[in-house]
C-alpha cells in the first residue's frame, strides 16, 4: 500500500481525516495545562497529580475499554470515548477548584482509555497485515504532527484569550471531528451478544491466561519501550536546565528539532515494518534510542546535547506506530478487544512509569544516572523484541487480515 492507496483506502481515509484534528486539539493543551495548574495555588504535588490524571484515568479505563468493545461494537466505543474525554476535557473551562479539575483529568483520562483501545481495534480490522505497519505508522505519525504544530497555535490562543479559552477550542475542534469520523467512518464491526459482567470479566481472564506467554515477553519489552519513550520528554529538559544550565529557548529549540526528526520518518518506520517485518524497526529503534540516551550524560553544551536529543528522535521516529503494529499482529481475532485492552494496560503503565523513575532516581543519584537507567531501560526493550518476541509478518500472506 502506498500513499495514494492509503488515501483512497475506504476505511482508512474517513479515519485519519479526523484523527488529524484531534491531534492537533491534544496539542493545543500541552504548553496551557501546566500553567492552568499552577493557577489554583496547590503544592507542587497537588500540580503534578491534575498533570498526571489522565495518565491514571487510562490506566484504569484500558481493561473496561476492551470489554465494552464486545458489546457496543468498535465504532460506537470509539465515538462514545472520544465524545467523553472532549467533553470533560473542555469542561476544565469552569472547573472551580483544582479538585475538580482533578477528577475531569481522570475521567478525561478514562474516556481516552475507551478511545484508543477502539482506535486500535478498529485501524488492526481496517488495514491488511501487509499494510498494517504503515497504517500505524502513520497514526503514530498524526499524533507526532499534532505535538509539533499544537502548542504553538496553544500558546498564541491562551495568550490572546486567556488560557482557559484554550479548552472551549479544543472542544470544538475535537467535536467536529468526531461528528466526521461518525458520519463517515464506516462500520468495521457488529456487537457481539451482550454478556454479563461476570461473563465479560471471564472472558478478559481466559484471554490473559490464553495468551500469557506472548502477553509476557512483548509486554515486557512494551514496558520498557514505553519508559524510555515517556522519560525522555522529562530527562532532556531537566538536563539541559539543571546540568548544563541552558535557557529556555535553547531547550525549546533542543526538544522541537528532535520532535521535527521524529515526526518525519513515521512513514520509512511503516515500509520497514511491512516489508522487512515488525523487528527490523522495533530492534533499532530502541537500540538507537538507548545509545542516544547514555550519551546524554558526556553532553558538555547545546551542541552536544542537540545531538544526543536527534538521535533520540530518529530512534523514535523509526519505531513510529511499532508498538500498535505489533499489538494488532499478536491478538487473536476472536477476542481483539480483549486481547487490545491488556496490551494498552501493559503500554500505558510503562508510559506512566517512565516520568516518575527519571524523579526518583534523579533524586535518588543524579540526572545523569536516570538517563543511564533509561538506557538500559531501551537496551532491554531492544533485547527482548529481538530474542523472545516471535516475528509476527514471517510465513504470512501480507494480504490477510
Amino acid at each position: 500500500m502506498n500513499i495514494r492507496q492509503l488515501r483512497e483506502h475506504p476505511l482508512i481515509l474517513p479515519y485519519f481525516l479526523p484523527e488529524f484534528i484531534l491531534a492537533i486539539s491534544w496539542g493545543l493543551l500541552i504548553p496551557v495545562l501546566p500553567l492552568y495548574a499552577t493557577q489554583f495555588g496547590a503544592s507542587y504535588a497537588v500540580v503534578g497529580l491534575l498533570l498526571g490524571g489522565e495518565a491514571l484515568g487510562m490506566l484504569l479505563g484500558d481493561v473496561p475499554a476492551g470489554l465494552w468493545m464486545r458489546q457496543l461494537g468498535t465504532k460506537p466505543t470509539m465515538l462514545l470515548g472520544g465524545a467523553g474525554a472532549v467533553l470533560t476535557t473542555a469542561t476544565l473551562f469552569w472547573a472551580p477548584s483544582i479538585g475538580v479539575a482533578i477528577g475531569l483529568r481522570m475521567l478525561a483520562g478514562f474516556s481516552r482509555a475507551m478511545y484508543s483501545v477502539a482506535r486500535h481495534a478498529y485501524l488492526a480490522t481496517a488495514a491488511a497485515q501487509g499494510a498494517r505497519g504503515r497504517a500505524f505508522s502513520f497514526a503514530g505519525g498524526l499524533q507526532r504532527i499534532g505535538s509539533f504544530f499544537g502548542p504553538a497555535a496553544g500558546g498564541m490562543l491562551a495568550a490572546s484569550l486567556g488560557l482557559r479559552s484554550t479548552f472551549l477550542a479544543f472542544g470544538a475542534l475535537g467535536l467536529a471531528a468526531l461528528g466526521a469520523m461518525a458520519i463517515y467512518a464506516p462500520v468495521t464491526d457488529t456487537p457481539a451478544e451482550r454478556q454479563s459482567a461476570s461473563a465479560a470479566l471471564r472472558l478478559m481472564g481466559q484471554t490473559a491466561v490464553a495468551h500469557y506467554r506472548v502477553l509476557l515477553n512483548a509486554g515486557a519489552g512494551q514496558i520498557l519501550a514505553q519508559v524510555i519513550r515517556a522519560g525522555r520528554s522529562a530527562i532532556i529538559p531537566l538536563y539541559a536546565a539543571d546540568v548544563l544550565g541552558l535557557d529556555v529557548t535553547a531547550i525549546g529549540l533542543i526538544v522541537s528539532l528532535s520532535s521535527a526528526v521524529d515526526m518525519l520518518l513515521f512513514y520509512p518506520a511503516g515500509l520497514l515494518m511491512d516489508r522487512f517485518g515488525r523487528k527490523a524497526a522495533i530492534v533499532p529503534s530502541f537500540t538507537i534510542q538507548a545509545v542516544g540516551m547514555a550519551l546524554v550524560p558526556l553532553t558538555a553544551g547545546f551542541g552536544s546535547l542537540l545531538g544526543a536529543a536527534t538521535l533520540i528522535g530518529i530512534g523514535n521516529g523509526i519505531g513510529s506506530g511499532s508498538m500498535m503494529t505489533i499489538g494488532a499482529d499478536l491478538a487473536p481475532k476472536e477476542t481483539r478487544g480483549e486481547f487490545l485492552g491488556i496490551w494498552r494496560l501493559i503500554g500505558d503503565a510503562g508510559s506512566s512509569g517512565g516520568p516518575l523513575l527519571v524523579g526518583q532516581v534523579s533524586q535518588l543519584f543524579a540526572l545523569p544516572a536516570a538517563a543511564l537507567v533509561l538506557a538500559l531501560a531501551g537496551l532491554g526493550a531492544g533485547l527482548v523484541f529481538a530474542l523472545s518476541v516471535p516475528e509476527p509478518m514471517r510465513g504470512r500472506d501480507p494480504k490477510v487480515t
